[in-house]
């Protein structure tokens, strides 16, 4: 499942194509994909049609494309891109996003508006950018766990003027979100009756962390992933939390984590961080810092790699 660096990946390659534009048509080919969507299909594309999108926002493992208020496009502007028998819908009072969850295998592609549409799309936008002209973005997804929906954005209770959809309003903020309190986390994670990993993976404690980048973050910081929270020291804790950061910004360095097709960018490339795990994935191969076995043990439906050496309970 994308995690936070292949969100973010994905991110930052529509931040250009897709602020300002406006959408001039909505196809929804799969009803599927709209399963999180408080409406039928009809409502999706009678919203969505003739907005116009603003900054891409993202916490955690959800990436949002808010609507521009009335600081934004115009009524005239937004019709001006549609076609002759379009229309620009009626806003609503209350700010909006289109909210995109990538699930297992969600792809957000960018796309000439003349090429052929991939067997496995599920939606498509058509859009008329400033910058750009006509493109198109579809939502691809193999196995339809993902999904895009329209929600209202609401204000968040730490950050004056700051908006997030009301659906991923319980989402915890991520260690790279400059408002990330460290303290607070730290302070969490010290009465959490768990263990390491099942609270790295609680994404109303710590968001976009998944089963990857905690086994990363755990091998770097020499914790074994059922270690309890309640024995963590302090000084642990934090050491985790920073190599939680280095191997995140790491992996946005990298383009993400790709081990097959499933995941790509924009652009439809792969992330290669897969060649830099030390542990996720290495089961049988040498732990890099002892030479140890990495061991892979079943946990949580899934699996958790690690050095039974270097990363021993304590």
């Amino acid at each position: 499942m994308p995690e936070l660096p292949e969100v973010e990946v994905v991110r930052g390659g529509l931040i250009p194509a897709v602020t300002d534009a406006v959408v001039t048509r909505v196809r929804v080919l799969d009803e599927r994909s709209l399963r999180r969507h408080p409406g039928p299909s009809e409502d999706f594309i009678d919203r969505l049609t003739g907005v116009c999108l603003a900054y891409p926002s993202r916490r955690g493992k959800y990436l949002w494309l808010p609507f521009h208020g009335a600081a934004g496009a115009t009524t005239a502007r937004r019709e001006a891109f549609l076609p002759p028998s379009g229309h620009a819908s009626s806003r609503a009072t209350t700010p909006e996003a289109l909210v995109v969850h990538l699930g297992m295998s969600g792809q957000v592609l960018l796309r000439d508006p003349d090429a052929g549409v991939a067997k496995l799309t599920r939606i498509v936008l058509d859009l008329a950018q400033p910058g750009y002209g006509p493109l198109r973005l579809d939502f691809v997804d193999q196995r339809i766990f993902g999904s895009m929906a329209i929600d209202a954005l609401v204000p968040t209770p730490d950050e004056p003027g700051e908006r997030v959809p009301a659906s991923v309003s319980h989402i915890a903020r991520d260690p790279l979100d400059p408002h990330f309190d460290d303290r607070a986390f730290l302070d969490r994670l010290a009465r959490r009756d768990t263990t390491i990993k099942r609270a790295l993976l609680d994404q109303t404690l710590v968001s976009g962390i998944g089963n990857i980048y905690s086994d990363e973050a755990l091998w770097a910081a020499r914790i074994h992933y059922d270690q309890p929270t309640r024995t963590l020291s302090r000084a642990r804790a934090r050491t985790l939390l920073a190599e939680v950061r280095v191997v995140l910004q790491k992996a946005l360095g990298e383009g993400g984590t790709s081990f097959d097709a499933q995941y790509v960018n924009v652009n439809g490339a792969s992330g290669y961080f897969s060649h830099s795990l030390n542990a996720y994935g290495q089961h049988g191969k040498p732990c890099p810092r002892c030479g140890t076995g990495i061991v892979r043990e079943t946990f949580m439906n899934r699996g958790s790699h690690f050095c039974p050496r270097c990363q021993r309970i304590r």
